[in-house]
């Protein structure tokens, strides 16, 4: 291993480490975390379960969020902007750096894909203050 593989790997653990602990009733898991044709920035993939009840937890990226609803339904509460009320079909985008959280409204887990195109060496997410 390399030293550019180690420290993605190290990246890699220190983001699902940080999004497990955004709260409890949500469960990430990374499926791609690739390189992008712009420099400087990489696209993960990652699918989001939320169990019913629960929330994300109040967070930001830096860069955006684009993610679709599989199943179940959700409240979408971006900073600045009226909570979005979706379902499976559904989609949204975060920008960049905009505080962000989403609830589960339902009763059976919601199940979302989302696609993160951010800078790379900056974490996933952070929570926000």
């Amino acid at each position: 291993m390399n030293i550019v593989q180690s420290l993605r790997a190290v990246a890699f653990i220190g983001a699902a480490s940080l999004l497990s602990a955004q709260g409890s009733g949500i469960h990430r898991t990374i499926l791609q975390d690739k390189p992008l044709s712009i420099p400087g920035h990489k696209a993960v993939v990652a699918r989001v379960e939320i169990d019913p009840g629960a929330s994300a937890g109040r967070h930001t990226h830096p860069g955006e969020e684009i993610s679709y609803i599989l199943d179940g339904q959700a409240d979408i509460i971006i900073e600045g902007r009226p909570t979005l009320h979706v379902k499976a079909g559904d989609s949204f985008i975060v920008p960049a750096h905009t505080i962000h959280d989403a609830h589960n409204t339902g009763t059976v887990p919601m199940h979302l894909v989302g696609v993160y195109v951010i800078e790379d060496g900056k974490p996933l997410a952070t929570p926000a203050k």
